[in-house]
């Protein structure tokens, strides 16, 4: 019973090795998180600062000889065809 007992109580962590940096190492990362996020929030509150109080809602407008494939008329629809579909010469 008291073997168990001292294999409980026995420290496992990983913490036992020599020169081991895991503490001061996880210190370094989580402070350099901070960091960069302090440096984040204060580029994002300096952008939001720039933006205008309001947008209008204007839409810009459409240029006025604006056409796509399917607006555009076909060009061989005026010729006259044979009934195989091919245009007469």
């Amino acid at each position: 019973m008291h073997g168990v007992i001292e294999l409980l109580a026995d420290n496992n962590f990983g913490d036992t090795r020599p020169n081991a940096l895991a503490g001061p190492t996880g210190l370094v990362i989580i402070l350099l998180m901070v960091a960069a996020t302090v440096l984040l929030i204060r580029n994002m509150n300096k952008r939001l600062r720039r933006l205008p109080d309001s947008f209008s809602n204007q839409q810009a407008p459409a240029p006025a000889e604006f056409h796509t494939e399917a607006d555009a008329p076909e060009k061989d629809a005026a010729e006259p065809r044979d009934g195989d579909g091919t245009a007469k010469t």
